[in-house]
């Protein structure tokens, strides 16, 4: 992915796990609350198989569909 998606995904991840907060469900494997940052992220992982910066630059709108679908179902 080029710098400028780059730079563009990571203030949307930064702007959703800001309205995250305190928004996921509680765990116990996290007694001082889950991060919504890193979960974001590990979402990616898990449905790209990347990171983030890694996934071409023609998968950018199903990336900001995907993380605005994490916004909306956080779990």
């Amino acid at each position: 992915m080029n710098e400028e998606n780059r730079k563009e995904l990571w203030s949307l991840i930064q702007e959703t796990g800001n309205r995250l907060k305190n928004k996921l469900p509680t765990s116990s494997s996290h007694p001082k609350g889950r991060n919504p940052y890193a979960h974001i992220l590990l979402m990616i992982k898990l449905k790209f198989k990347l990171s983030y910066k890694d996934i071409p630059d023609e998968k950018k709108g199903i990336l900001k569909k995907f993380i605005k679908y994490i916004e909306d179902n956080p779990r």
